[in-house]
């Protein structure tokens, strides 16, 4: 059973143009999630998946793999999946999927959400949450909420704040959720074929497509938290967390 790691990259951004190759500390930020998703045990291989020939020449120039897809994908997940296709990857092959915007992926964050489809051959697919401590994440759409069942599967993903507070006493046991994913390889064609769920439509969030038809998605709880990188604004705050 193969592990290979994804990193869907895109240049156009209508927020901000060109974020994969914006400086972090004088480098790229696709060589930051490149080489910490390399420094994961379970990783084999790792591949930057992108439409844009500018960040294949830069990923190359520091020595990493990368490779051309569609323009036509309509998600990171779709690009995984034409990558694992072209690859020539077999159905129980573990696809890891880590956005190429988190400069601050922990390499055994990689390790954690591979885990449970290690440890169970029936689970199809598994991604990562960190526990809330900064309010203002509860409060924020960008950051992405998550609820679980008492086993550990998703119940809803939302940009609102869940669970609600209904009497304002404190800020909850509340989730983020981080982009990372793990898939079955052969689960991995059958999510990118599935057709946009209403929800997904809503609330702008892929995975939601998984649940809205009837799959489930094991959430494991990590201890180490990867802030995304949206705006130009943002670089500065992660330089800080590096330093």
């Amino acid at each position: 059973m193969s592990i290979v790691a994804v990193i869907p990259s895109r240049y156009e951004s209508s927020r901000f143009p060109g974020k994969p190759l914006a400086l972090i500390k004088g480098r790229p930020m696709i060589r930051h999630v490149y080489q910490r998703v390399m420094a994961a045990k379970l990783v084999e291989k790792v591949v930057v998946a992108t439409d844009d020939s500018r960040i294949v020449k830069a990923v190359e120039q520091f020595g990493g793999e990368a490779m051309m897809t569609s323009p036509q994908n309509r998600s990171g997940t779709d690009r995984a999946a034409e990558t694992a296709v072209k690859l020539g990857l077999g159905p129980r092959d573990i696809v890891v999927n880590i956005q190429g915007d988190q400069p601050l992926v922990d390499p055994r964050c990689i390790d954690q959400v591979v885990s449970p489809l290690q440890q169970t051959p029936e689970l199809e697919m598994s991604t990562l949450a960190f526990q809330i401590v900064d309010p203002r994440e509860y409060s924020d759409p960008k950051d992405v909420k998550v609820t679980m069942d008492n086993n550990g599967f998703a119940l809803y993903f939302s940009r609102s704040p869940i669970p609600h507070d209904r009497d304002n006493d404190s800020l909850p046991a509340a989730f983020k959720h981080l982009g990372v994913y793990a898939y079955r390889c052969d689960f991995l064609q059958i999510f990118s074929k599935l057709p946009q769920g209403r929800l997904e439509r809503i609330e702008k969030l892929e995975q939601l497509r998984v649940l809205e038809h009837g799959y489930r998605i094991k959430v494991v709880v990590t201890g180490y938290d990867s802030p995304e990188v949206d705006l130009p604004l943002d670089i500065e705050r992660i330089e800080s967390k590096m330093a």
